[in-house]
């Protein structure tokens, strides 16, 4: 009886939880309010576009992929490890050999991009449903996440077993580095929470997809890529708990959530950051701006989903040696704007690209401690803004 009490004390907490986590409601509602102006018109229409686009397309599955895992079923997710090639001096290719930083188009063939896609279309039609209020957004969006979760015959496991996958390594098992994958979901979710008031997306829908959500976040939690995945040290531990807070979150498991939370600072900001703001174990990647920029996102959602379980300063958090949030951010800062060859680490591709994410990094920040007016003043500076940017009615 106590267990009971106590989940339905989480599913209620859950269930008065802002809609809103990631993105800035209030400025949505304005935006909304205000969508014929000047400020919203292009992003608006732009929204409209692409989502008319995503009516044209078909729902995507894991049903879908060219190979089949070696669990014999489809409905296993498998992906190919991203920057994994064929050996050039072996007949068959395998086992592949690492290009860091450099992606085989054969991801393709399986489930990654698909997912990504997928999640980006249901983001799409739900915004664009918010925004217009035509409900034919919504059911095209209910219709794309019935496909890939929900659906006995088209239906992903939750699990993810498969994941980034080396051909002739692992016995064509997945690694835990693949849990990564799944991060499209955590935006994903944020939009879905938009089709609250629609007609198409029913209760019985709403409750089956936290069910799903439920049972992938216990695999997260206890299967043994998903403890593996847990230990990284790397930006790939990050992003696991951030995909295990926001499942929680959604699903209902308040407690996970908290305890996640709880444990950022020591488990990972005080070990992913060095006192001089520097991030090791990213700067030593070809892409090292990238994927300190990378992690540094995965820090803010896990800020915004700290919020709304009441630690509103979470990004305040500061180790004895002086570890913290701040320090990795001032450190990308200080090479805002320069060129690729004042970057004293490697960056072999998007130097251009990821600066530009980063202006966002710094906007978002901006959001959680509005006295930063110093990073406000670095996006101004440096951000390339395009009206049409859908952030725009975002943020």
């Amino acid at each position: 009886m106590k267990k009971l009490l106590i989940s339905a004390l989480f599913f209620c907490l859950a269930a008065i939880m802002p809609a809103q986590l990631l993105w800035n409601k209030a400025h949505m509602e304005k935006a909304k309010r205000s969508i014929a102006t000047q400020a919203y018109a292009p992003a608006y229409k732009l929204l409209i576009s692409d989502a008319e686009k995503e009516l044209q397309n078909s729902p995507l599955s894991v049903m879908m992929k060219e190979k089949t895992p070696a669990s014999g079923s489809k409905h296993d997710y498998m992906s190919m490890a991203r920057y994994y090639w064929p050996d050039p001096t072996k007949p068959d290719g395998k086992p592949y050999i690492n290009r860091d930083g450099i992606s085989n188009p054969e991801l393709e063939k399986l489930d990654r991009v698909r997912l990504g896609k997928m999640a980006n279309a249901v983001t799409t039609l739900s915004l664009a449903y918010y925004f217009s209020g035509d409900e034919k957004y919504a059911a095209k969006a209910t219709d794309c996440l019935r496909v890939w979760f929900l659906n006995e015959d088209t239906k992903m496991n939750p699990n993810l077993n498969f994941a980034q996958t080396v051909p002739g390594h692992f016995n064509d098992q997945g690694r835990n580095y693949g849990i990564i994958d799944s991060y499209s979901f955590v935006e994903m979710l944020e939009a879905v929470q938009l089709l609250s008031k629609s007609s198409s997306f029913t209760d019985k829908d709403e409750k089956a997809l936290k069910n799903w959500f439920g049972e992938f976040e216990q695999w997260l939690i206890h299967s043994d890529l998903g403890k593996e995945e847990r230990k990284s040290t790397n930006n790939h531990g990050l992003a696991y708990d951030v995909q295990v807070v926001s499942f929680a979150l959604y699903s209902g498991n308040t407690e996970l959530a908290n305890t996640f939370v709880d444990a950022f600072p020591q488990d990972r900001l005080y070990k992913q950051i060095e006192p001089d703001g520097r991030q090791p174990l990213e700067l030593k990647r070809t892409l090292a701006f990238g994927y300190s920029e990378f992690n540094i996102r995965h820090m803010i959602d896990m800020f915004f989903f700290a919020k709304a379980l009441n630690r509103p300063k979470l990004y305040l958090a500061t180790s004895s040696d002086g570890r913290c949030f701040f320090k990795a951010v001032d450190f990308l800062a200080s090479y805002l704007g320069k060129k690729l060859s004042d970057w004293p680490y490697k960056q072999i591709s998007e130097w251009d690209e990821k600066q530009q994410a980063f202006c966002d990094d710094l906007y978002r920040v901006t959001l959680l401690d509005p006295s930063r007016i110093d990073y406000l003043k670095l996006y101004k500076i440096h951000k390339v803004v395009q009206p049409s940017d859908r952030n725009n009615l975002l943020y």
